[in-house]
């Protein structure tokens, strides 16, 4: 109902403002030159903040920004005419972390279960009448659950799954993705026992008494069985394409123009989708691809193929060129990374400190391999120690020609804040969901103490000089930018100053991120026409009205991609 209704009002919006909604489809319409005008245009260029008018040739090059009397002088005849009737414009939203196959792939679960489920054995029914409902796959792929619920529970979790789906593999992924639950086809499988050792970055949870595994496996342990599932096939591949054809559509509706994939799994073939939507002329962002670091390969040759993989082509859409690594886990599970022992762990993670994907010493041997060959590093550091790791890391390996920054940063040890500078390391955060806010940070506090307090601190960074992207981490966290944007604004004490700040870590220094900031980020003379129309000026409404912004019309190098009228 929510939909109909937001696209009966848009009708009514776009037909009023007399915006030109032509589609795509329309090679006249691509070939014209367009013309924006009357607008409320913010371009991020801080020497012209402002302009009425844009003017974008046939070709989706920008080449006037001003007012509206020159922008029409300019202009051809023939000029597409878009009259913005005092609309807002904006370049396009940058997402450097987020995981749009992942989040739309049917092939990612046809098993959802409730976070807020407190009985284990309440899940019984609802995973018996989904088991047989996975498509392309005898694996059963689910999500949704607290590993709380199941650590919890009377039961071995494992007997409660076997219970429930006793003649296929299952794996169910948590909530937050940093745990797994399975089933005893799935150990077997993947040859697991009582005898198997940790593996690096996991902990493979095993019952005090008899030694037997739980089916409750931590971080880097249950990648082990979700890359068996997803071992690529033709039926697979193919769901994960189109997946990732409806993950665009929503990219765009949200005025997303580029992206980074924040966990491209080679193993899983995820390039191949980005690589084949660009090909057959259906990809409508800018997309960086961040080549997943397995944690248990062997370093020379994961090193060799990494490189074998590397993609960069500047009249392409699709790059290949940054390295995504864990250095740890999540706060929320005791397996972040910490320099101070938690006060309670959960399951039989094996230390007070969190664990590592990837050590200080390993993460340096892959910046000196991979920084010359033109890759830049997206690391994965959400506890103190993993920051402080990481930054150490890229000191002592990098040749001055990487753009790396370290994601997530739920606590940051204040010694590591002007680091950052130092490094020329970006801060990317994550504020849209809900468990980033001061509200919920005492959640925490059993955890890790006082340490809960300032979680993501994003003022204290920025204060500090480092340079901040905000990101989504879709679809851990909503898509939806505008509420990131209120949330950096109102996430007091942790917030950033204001609005242009928070704007500009959407997109021109998100750019910088992807290597394209002479390109997009902000609209200006010779950069493509990347832009975006929005129902309301964020800069003339109250904060806590920047979330209920609604994205009008969305164009990628001059062509429009999205609005609300199909």
């Amino acid at each position: 109902m929510k939909t109909y209704l937001l696209i009966t009002i848009s009708i009514f919006f776009l037909l009023s403002c007399s915006i030109n909604t032509a589609t795509l489809e329309n090679s006249d319409n691509r070939a014209k030159t367009k013309l924006f005008i009357n607008g409320k245009i913010y371009t991020v260029n801080e020497k012209q903040p402002w302009a009425d008018a844009v003017l974008v040739d046939e070709k989706g090059v920008i080449k006037f920004v001003g007012s509206n009397d020159e922008a029409k002088k300019q202009a051809t005849k023939d000029a597409e005419i878009i009259d913005l009737k005092g609309k807002m414009m904006m370049p396009g939203i940058h997402d450097v972390h987020a995981h749009p196959l992942e989040a739309m792939s049917p092939f990612a679960g046809t098993c959802v279960l409730d976070s807020e489920e407190t009985d284990a054995e309440n899940f019984i029914e609802i995973l018996k009448e989904c088991k047989d409902e996975q498509p392309a796959s005898n694996w059963v792929l689910g999500s949704g659950h607290s590993v709380s619920t199941l650590l919890e529970s009377e039961r071995l979790p494992i007997d409660i799954l076997d219970e429930a789906i006793p003649d296929k593999p299952a794996v169910i992924m948590e909530e937050t993705s940093h745990s797994i639950w399975v089933n005893s086809k799935a150990l077997a499988l993947a040859k697991i026992d009582k005898y198997t050792p940790n593996p690096q970055g996991g902990v493979i949870v095993k019952d005090k008494k008899t030694g037997k595994p739980t089916g409750v496996l931590f971080d880097g342990a249950g990648d082990l069985i979700m890359d068996l599932a997803w071992l690529p096939t033709k039926e697979i591949k193919e769901l994960n394409y189109q997946g990732l054809l409806e993950a665009l559509k929503e990219l765009n509706k949200n005025g997303i123009t580029s992206v980074v994939e924040g966990r491209t799994y080679w193993k899983r073939e995820f390039q191949d989708a980005w690589l084949r939507a660009e090909k057959e002329n259906k990809l409508t962002v800018r997309a960086v691809l961040g080549l997943w670091a397995y944690p248990q390969e062997d370093d020379a040759k994961q090193i060799a193929k990494l490189k074998s993989l590397y993609r960069k082509d500047e009249n392409s859409l699709v790059q290949i060129s940054q390295v995504k690594v864990y250095s740890d886990g999540i706060l929320i599970n005791s397996t972040a990374a910490m320099l101070e022992s938690y006060k309670t762990t959960l399951g039989e993670i094996p230390s007070k400190n969190g664990l590592n994907y990837f050590t200080e010493e390993r993460l340096a041997k892959y910046i000196a391999e991979l920084e010359p060959a033109g890759f830049d590093f997206h690391i994965h550091a959400l506890g103190d120690r993993a920051t402080t790791e990481s930054l150490n890391a890229i000191e002592k390996s990098q040749k001055g020609k990487g753009r790396h920054r370290l994601t997530h940063l739920e606590v940051v040890n204040e010694k590591d804040f002007p680091r950052f500078k130092k490094l020329n390391v970006t801060a990317d955060a994550q504020v849209a969901g809900d468990f980033t806010q001061p509200s919920h940070w005492k959640e925490n506090e059993y955890l890790i103490g006082n340490r809960a307090i300032n979680l993501v601190p994003i003022k204290s960074l920025h204060n500090a000089g480092a340079r901040i992207t905000l990101s989504s981490d879709w679809d851990v966290s909503t898509l939806n930018p505008f509420v990131g944007m209120q949330n950096a604004l109102t996430r007091k004490p942790q917030n950033l100053p204001n609005l242009e700040t928070v704007i500009k870590a959407y997109t021109i220094n998100a750019a910088y991120v992807m290597r394209q900031e002479q390109k997009t980020g902000s609209i200006e003379i010779g950069k493509q026409a990347d832009l975006i129309v929005l129902n309301q000026n964020i800069f003339e409404i109250p904060t806590d009205k920047i979330s209920k912004t609604n994205v009008l019309m969305t164009f990628l190098v001059g062509e429009r991609i999205s609005s609300f009228i199909e």
